[in-house]
């Protein structure tokens, strides 16, 4: 066979068409990342070092950890001002699209406007963002470099003339790419490109793309800026107490609690500036000025704060205490609305971590003082807040776990990340940091051909439901219905009493019950009785979209003139392989 032959029927002409332009994507986010890394670096000499003689402290992987004082902490303020004011004018003046955080806007590029950003937009970006970070506004690095990579993709999508859908792909891709450059973390930056585009989601068709593009990006940045992690190789701690979960927990509930407010707080105070009655550009502008007010008796509020970070991780109380810790969760999230939310440039990633690892620290302080703790150091605690806090603002449980792992060199925290990360993504609820996030592909844009069709409007419950349904009654016990449900290898059952449908009982309502009690427990105790129902003459859409809206995976179907009457049960699998059916019929009929 033909190597040609053979790589097509492997998925060739796919690979042909991506390892290409996701190289090319990679190499444009490696470079971009290059220059604002540095970018960032000169606007800091520049604005608050050779204004106010103070220099914040860089994580390991970035320079010097070593916190000098504030020459000229009286012109904090004035330095502040000056760059909400820069970052300002360029932004509205050039693009409004560049102001506030970027990762917001490139999702709202992928989900509203078919992939596309101006070509200017990647730019002034660039510059805005390095005005607000190195003057000193509490802002990371990471939005600019999504948005500066997925711009330049969408660019280039428009210059290869790709379609809608292609155009998507690549922004996508340049999101994970700029992601894992800027922060020398390649597999959860392109999961993070998948995965942060959606609260309930991943866009699977971009992971491929997203990691060819991420690894290509982050070998070009680390080649010029070093290998090491952000925070260095944290190495010594290893999970080898299962009873420390429990404190872990704690931490992921404080995290997602905290997570809310910090959320409610930056949209909250991003409306209050909305609604100022003062020109566009001098919203960032106050912003920068309450953000230099604060920062003269609390300096640890102003840029990214991975120093500040790395100082928690290293356990350095001396230059670090807990009263400082327990001041900046609060401090960083005003300080972060005030920045960002007023219309600076500027992302949340880098503020989010600071915050979690701030929670993480003073959570171990409290433990440690107060009980009997077997673990040393706050750097476990930091780490796992920093994954626990964004993972539930961002809506991004599985690649904030492997990035924040790359950053800080370890993967030996795996199993207490997982449970308190889990933990405050499930507490914080549908809230998010992104607003332009939906909430699953059925919501986009994107997706709205493939779950909106004519072709899923025009086909009835009755086409693809199942008539002969498996049942259960009220008192039944609930082993019963769990050995049906192994049985016939299915999640749910309609409970019948008298001929009538009075509940349904699903896998997860008989694994709420504690083992022992199974026995003794009816499916009358335990059945759902508020039913979602669907009838024969609706369509499959409007069926579909009660399964989504509602996050349950079947309906039963009743008759219209007696809804206690069940004559079937239709599920998303069945919706899926009637769709499917269909359009294999349509194509059948069109060859």
């Amino acid at each position: 066979m033909k190597p040609i032959k053979y790589l097509d029927r492997m998925g060739g002409s796919y690979l042909r068409k991506w390892i290409p332009l996701s190289i090319l994507v990679g190499i444009i986010a490696g470079f971009g990342a290059i220059i604002l890394y540095y970018a960032i670096i000169w606007a800091t000499n520049l604005l608050l070092w050779f204004g106010a003689e103070y220099m914040p402290p860089s994580p390991v992987g970035e320079g010097s950890t070593t916190v000098v004082s504030i020459g000229r902490p009286y012109l904090l303020p004035l330095i502040t001002t000056l760059g909400g004011l820069l970052s300002g004018i360029i932004a509205y003046s050039l693009a409004p699209e560049a102001e506030g955080d970027g990762v917001d806007r490139a999702l709202d590029a992928f989900h509203n406007k078919q992939g596309e950003v101006r070509r200017e937009i990647p730019i002034i970006k660039l510059i805005a963002s390095a005005i607000t970070i190195g003057s000193g506004g509490s802002a990371g690095r990471e939005g600019p470099a999504a948005q500066i990579s997925a711009g330049f993709g969408s660019v280039l999508g428009k210059l290869l003339h790709l379609n809608v859908h292609d155009r998507r792909i690549i922004m996508a891709a340049g999101i994970g790419a700029g992601l894992g450059s800027i922060f020398k973390a390649p597999f959860g930056g392109a999961i993070l490109g998948s995965e942060i585009l959606y609260k309930r989601d991943f866009e699977v068709e971009a992971l491929i793309p997203s990691f060819i593009a991420s690894i290509t990006g982050y070998s070009i940045f680390a080649s010029v800026t070093g290998w090491t992690p952000v925070f260095g190789y944290v190495t010594g701690y290893a999970f080898t107490n299962p009873l420390e979960l429990n404190f872990y927990a704690i931490l992921g509930i404080l995290c997602g609690l905290i997570g809310i407010l910090f959320v409610k707080t930056f949209y909250g105070l991003r409306t209050i500036f909305k609604k100022l009655k003062i020109p566009r550009i001098l919203k960032p502008t106050l912003g920068g000025l309450l953000v230099g007010l604060m920062a003269i008796f609390l300096p640890q509020v102003m840029g990214m704060g991975y120093g500040w970070l790395q100082l928690a991780i290293d356990g350095n109380f001396v230059f670090l205490p807990f009263e400082i810790m327990l001041l900046l969760i609060l401090a960083k999230i005003f300080a972060t609305a005030l920045s960002v939310g007023s219309g600076g440039s500027g992302g949340v990633f880098a503020p989010s971590l600071v915050i979690g690892g701030m929670i993480g620290g003073v959570t171990w302080y409290i433990f440690h003082n107060l009980l009997s703790f077997s673990i040393t150091s706050p750097a476990p605690f930091v780490i796992v807040g920093m994954m626990a806090f964004f993972g539930g603002v961002g809506k991004v449980p599985i690649s904030v776990i492997l990035m924040v792992s790359e950053m800080t060199g370890t993967y030996t925290l795996l199993v207490p990340s997982v449970i308190a990360t889990i933990l405050a993504y499930l507490i914080s609820g549908d809230i998010s940091i992104y607003e332009s996030q939906v909430y699953t592909r059925a919501q986009s844009m994107a997706h709205r051909a493939e779950y909106s069709v004519p072709l899923l409007e025009k086909l009835k419950v009755k086409d693809a439901m199942m008539e002969s349904v498996i049942t259960v009654k009220p008192e039944d016990m609930i082993t019963k219905a769990a050995k049906i449900m192994a049985d016939n290898r299915i999640k749910g059952l309609p409970v019948l009493k008298d001929n009538n449908l009075v509940g349904i009982i699903t896998l997860i309502d008989i694994l709420r019950i504690p083992d022992l009690e199974r026995e003794k427990t009816t499916v009358g105790q335990v059945m759902s009785k508020k039913l979602i129902v669907t009838y024969p003459d609706e369509s499959l859409y409007e069926a579909f979209e009660k399964m989504v809206g509602h996050e349950i995976g079947r309906l039963p179907v009743v008759d219209r003139s007696n809804p206690k009457k069940l004559i079937g049960i239709i599920t998303r699998g069945d919706i899926g392989s009637r769709y499917e059916l269909e359009v294999h019929l349509l194509l059948e009929s069109i060859q």
